[in-house]
């Protein structure tokens, strides 16, 4: 019997540098969330960046019907990374982040900083930030997913994903 080869490649730094990458330059991605009430999967598209620490981070409004969910189940997943303008968009990396969502109270001291840390990279958000409705959410994320193109899959842990020195 020939035990069947799995298609997981071992997780290396370079799988590391690249996931790290992805989140680094991800500006948007695909929040998919459960509905709260049927418990279908939901899925939006958000703006996204990282906190100081890498960590990934949105801005959502509570008008919104992923944060309503996010705020029922804070379990949900993130897909980020973009293909180019040529090519099959399904060879291009990409990573799939399953996460817990952390609203950030407004009161928190650390909100400022990350505030400020979001508007350097998506400097139009300054129009809507402040306004009561919107909250900032950060991911903890539990594990992921890298495809890095054709027959480069890896799975990582939270470890992986943190900033290399």
């Amino acid at each position: 019997m020939t035990q069947e080869k799995s298609p997981i490649r071992p997780t290396n730094d370079e799988a590391r540098a690249l996931a790290q990458s992805l989140m680094h330059r991800a500006s948007f991605g695909a929040l998919a969330v459960k509905d709260p009430a049927t418990g279908t999967p939901y899925v939006a598209r958000v703006a996204v960046g990282q906190c100081p620490d890498g960590k990934m981070l949105t801005l959502v409004s509570d008008l919104s019907h992923h944060t309503r969910a996010l705020r029922a189940s804070p379990d949900c997943s993130l897909l980020i990374g973009e293909p180019e303008e040529k090519g099959d968009p399904l060879t291009y990396p990409r990573i799939t982040l399953m996460a817990k969502a952390h609203f950030i109270d407004r009161d928190a001291p650390e909100r400022k900083v990350l505030r400020d840390h979001y508007l350097l990279t998506h400097p139009k958000a300054k129009l809507y930030v402040d306004f009561g409705d919107f909250n900032f959410v950060r991911f903890e994320v539990a594990g992921a997913h890298l495809n890095g193109g054709f027959g480069k899959a890896f799975v990582l842990t939270p470890d992986d994903l943190r900033l290399l020195s």
